[in-house]
């Protein structure tokens, strides 16, 4: 029979054997979504990641992300799948039916996205374009008052334009409601009809994103009465940012590092080659519209957009009080909205300047 002695030894080196293996699991085990700043753990096998973005301008860094190949190629093994949407809410819509599992998008559906599931549903992980939205109206609109008794269109009701459209109404005397009442009738309307309409003279004007903006005042005869970058401090504010379904963030963290490589990656190509940047856009953009932009306007809706990886977070707690302030959304709490650690990871990996963690 074995000593006390070599009984104790043996229990001895059980106990630290399993206090090894408990340590390195813990260490090992998981993933996080935190700013650890090492290289992000593969997944046990490949991921499918289910990326939304919308043919606009607006979200180029998507576009250019898809069309030049960056994203896939900073995914590796894992799988892109994308799916295109004329509006936030739409998109946001989509998350929760669990058929996207991260999107570019508006401020706003994001803010009501993280309300209306009491702020668990999703997470802004990145920035991506800044300005480029305006309010374009008939040669003979002179200023806001022009516009009472008038249509005016919005790509969706509770998206980003439609509140920036509600909010400046309402600012200059002019009542809206969600069913297309009040002294302005807002119509939501998809930004392809909306160029129809205006030119036709069914509407009175739009407030849209690039390069739907340009394009009312190229091919409709419009005028731009309010570039809503005149409207926010230093001229910046969030247009479109990468949220992603919190679900998928905690599962897949090192997927959603992978995505963010790319995001930074693409911004980095955009700023560096902006002649080729516009032309993948205006490529991804036929794909989907079937209508291939004239290079003019591409170029000139080109600069009215900062693209960047920061959020922009002052700018979004803006917007929430705009919405709450037409009625479309209750007092809002947006502590956790933000979850930047992954993102600054991937800056810091690629030696640029963090994003400030609001």
């Amino acid at each position: 029979m074995p000593s006390d002695s070599s009984r104790r030894t043996s229990l001895f080196l059980l106990a630290l054997l399993t206090l090894v293996g408990l340590v390195t699991g813990a260490c090992g085990g998981g993933g996080s979504s935190g700013d650890g700043g090492g290289t992000p753990a593969q997944d046990a096998a490949p991921v499918t990641v289910r990326l939304g973005y919308f043919p606009n301008v607006t979200h180029a860094t998507a576009i250019v992300g898809v069309e030049k190949g960056i994203f896939q190629e900073k995914l590796g093994t894992d799988k892109l799948e994308v799916s295109t949407f004329n509006a936030g809410p739409a998109a946001v819509e989509a998350l929760f039916s669990e058929a996207l599992d991260a999107t570019y998008v508006g401020p706003n559906p994001a803010i009501n996205a993280f309300v209306k599931s009491r702020g668990e549903a999703i997470r802004i992980i990145s920035g991506a374009t800044s300005g480029g939205a305006a309010l374009v109206v008939q040669p003979e609109i002179a200023d806001a008052a022009d516009l009472a008794g008038k249509k005016v269109a919005s790509p969706q009701l509770g998206g980003t334009q439609d509140v920036a459209l509600r909010s400046w109404l309402k600012d200059n005397g002019l009542k809206t409601t969600p069913e297309g009442g009040g002294d302005v009738s807002v119509v939501p309307q998809e930004n392809s009809q909306t160029v129809e309409t205006f030119k036709s003279r069914d509407i009175a004007g739009a407030w849209v994103p690039e390069p739907w903006a340009t394009r009312l005042v190229s091919e409709g005869g419009g005028k731009v009465l309010v570039d809503e970058a005149t409207l926010w401090p230093k001229g910046e504010f969030v247009t479109t940012h990468l949220v992603v379904r919190t679900k998928f963030l905690q599962k897949h963290p090192g997927a959603v590092a992978r995505l963010l490589d790319g995001q930074v990656a693409a911004n980095a190509f955009i700023a560096a080659n902006v002649g080729e940047a516009q032309s993948l856009v205006n490529h991804g953009i036929e794909k989907v519209t079937s209508k291939r932009l004239a290079d003019s306007v591409i170029a000139a809706a080109w600069k009215n957009l900062h693209f960047t990886n920061d959020p922009i977070a002052a700018s979004l707690a803006t917007s929430a009080k705009h919405a709450e302030d037409i009625g479309l959304l209750e007092k809002v709490d947006l502590d956790g909205i933000y979850d930047l650690g992954p993102l600054n990871a991937v800056l810091r990996k690629a030696g640029e300047k963090e994003v400030p963690n609001p």
